[in-house]
């Protein structure tokens, strides 16, 4: 007769048979501690070169921002005492705000425009018609355009007395006289404005392209069927679908006008009377210009601590949202 465990007693595993509960095989251990330096080694250069082009720098422009001293040498800089006075200079200059409000509003202007024309453009090549695929290789263009090449284009078009601009606007009746579009304090930043939306909209079509083209087309039809009109159409079915691309585009093309130079420097270097002063212009001024190597640093540390902070702020509400 068979015997049955008592209560409380365990159960003991038929001989040969698997225990899986069990933990890891010395045979698989043995093989995962192996293959640990080779994992290793192949890691082993990418982080040597992500430290040295990133860690490093960003190390040498914290001590620099925390040294007593503008400008120097090595050895002048090893030997000057810490301080945080420079950090104090900073944030007490009002030239420090009036560059970071310059900043946001260069952000949000170019950024609002770029994003409606992207848009636009994006539900125009969605949809079938002839030369469409060159049509989308032609979108591409302006973003490969080096931004020195587009800034030249736009000084040509914008200048003065026999620009393309003020042509057309004398022609349709808009302006009598010349507009000194880059000369004038009120003007500046539209200016600066203006190539940067034309370089940067590609982006927002590209990824809101990507966007449409997972939206069933089913929907769409259902719609049209149920006698909704292409505004309704847009607001109940792309534009949720697309809702979070685009916030991520926003994002994504906010960081890169945020520490956009060449169209600026080539164009104004931050002038008329600092109308184009942004956060990357003054950094480049105040080490540059006034040689002031500590405090530049200390704007850069400020500046790299503020886009770290909102980079954290949206990785966080991305992963809310997928959590949702």
């Amino acid at each position: 007769m068979a015997r049955f465990p008592a209560q409380g007693q365990d159960l003991a595993a038929p001989k040969g048979a698997a225990n899986l509960g069990s933990k890891p095989s010395t045979a698989k251990v043995r093989r995962s501690n192996r293959e640990r330096p080779f994992a290793v080694a192949l890691l082993g250069p990418a982080l040597i070169i992500i430290g040295t082009l990133l860690v490093l720098p960003l190390l040498l422009l914290v001590f620099i921002s925390l040294k007593d001293m503008k400008l120097g040498s090595l050895t002048q800089i090893l030997s000057a005492n810490l301080t945080f006075n420079n950090y104090v200079t900073v944030l007490t200059d009002r030239a420090t705000w009036s560059s970071l409000t310059t900043s946001l509003t260069y952000i949000v202007g170019s950024s609002a425009i770029a994003f409606v024309l992207g848009l636009s453009t994006a539900l125009i090549i969605n949809e079938k018609f002839p030369a469409q695929r060159l049509f989308r290789t032609l979108i591409l263009l302006p973003w490969a355009v080096p931004g020195i090449t587009a800034t030249v284009a736009f000084l040509w078009m914008m200048q003065p007395s026999f620009g393309v601009i003020n042509f057309m606007l004398r022609s349709l009746g808009v302006i009598e006289g010349d507009v000194n579009w880059f000369g004038n304090p009120s003007l500046a930043l539209v200016a600066v404005i203006f190539p940067t939306v034309w370089k940067t909209y590609p982006f927002f079509t590209i990824m809101l392209l990507a966007a449409l083209q997972t939206i069933p087309r089913d929907m769409y039809e259902a719609a049209s069927i149920d006698g909704a009109s292409g505004w309704r159409s847009f607001r109940w079915i792309t534009w949720p679908s697309i809702r979070r691309y685009a916030i991520v585009a926003l994002v994504f093309n906010a960081m890169y006008v945020f520490r956009e130079f060449d169209f600026i420097y080539a164009s104004t270097k931050g002038g008329p009377q600092g109308a184009t002063d942004t956060i990357a212009i003054r950094i480049y001024n105040v080490a540059f210009e006034s040689f002031n190597m500590a405090s530049a640093s200390a704007l850069g540390v400020l500046t790299f601590l503020l886009v770290a902070l909102c980079v954290y702020a949206f990785v966080q509400w991305q992963m809310k949202s997928e959590a949702r």
